[in-house]
């Protein structure tokens, strides 16, 4: 469990704060809008209405006490840059903020967010990338590169093993595990024979996943 700074609690920030309940972790939500504030006390552990662009304000939240610092500002982007720097000059441990625009990135990362998330262009990649595959499934991105997807079985490989496949030296995909009928293998061996149930979790560069699973 930990304890999370909570920074804008607009649509964004308040599925962030739903999350963060879901997980067990404790959370101080901070809005300007006492609504915004008011709405989501049942999610968080703390709430406090307050501007967080006021040095003083932001001070008496006691910054280096959390293990992390959201910034989830959507609609102010210099109030988003304005508390991201304060934070890091106050002791964040961890500073994570939201952009919306690859420049916004840019000015949040010099300026003392350790991550900046951009939650509309992740999504816009996800939907690109699950619904232009029939095998595609879901995936976690790890780089610009790279990612772990979840893929279904292609026709073409039922009833061949894993080394038949090869996808590894044709590909430079590895398979990190296979899930049969919602049990989940890690141990994945060449001689394993693969059957229309299975879907399968691989590492691998985008480009290369989008040439092996081509429709």
């Amino acid at each position: 469990m930990k304890s999370v700074l909570l920074i804008g609690v607009g649509k964004f920030g308040s599925l962030v704060a739903k999350e963060l309940y879901r997980m067990g972790h404790q959370t101080m939500a901070v809005d300007v809008d006492e609504r915004k504030v008011t709405d989501i006390m049942r999610y968080v552990t703390d709430a406090q209405i307050g501007d967080s662009t006021d040095p003083a304000f932001l001070r008496s939240l006691g910054i280096a006490g959390f293990d992390l610092c959201i910034v989830a500002i959507g609609e102010d982007f210099q109030s988003s840059l304005e508390t991201t720097s304060l934070l890091k000059e106050m002791g964040a441990k961890m500073v994570v903020a939201r952009a919306d625009r690859d420049i916004q990135e840019k000015f949040l990362l010099r300026n003392g967010a350790d991550e900046v998330v951009n939650p509309e262009m992740q999504v816009a990649k996800w939907t690109v990338i699950r619904y232009t595959s029939e095998h595609i499934l879901d995936f976690i991105q790890l780089d610009e590169s790279h990612a772990i997807f979840e893929v279904s079985i292609p026709s073409r490989w039922i009833g061949k093993s894993i080394s038949q496949i090869d996808i590894r030296k044709k590909y430079g995909i590895n398979i990190m595990a296979v899930k049969d009928r919602g049990k989940m293998e890690l141990s994945v061996l060449p001689s394993m024979i693969l059957n229309k149930d299975m879907k399968l979790l691989i590492l691998g560069e985008q480009k290369a996943m989008q040439k092996c699973f081509r429709t």
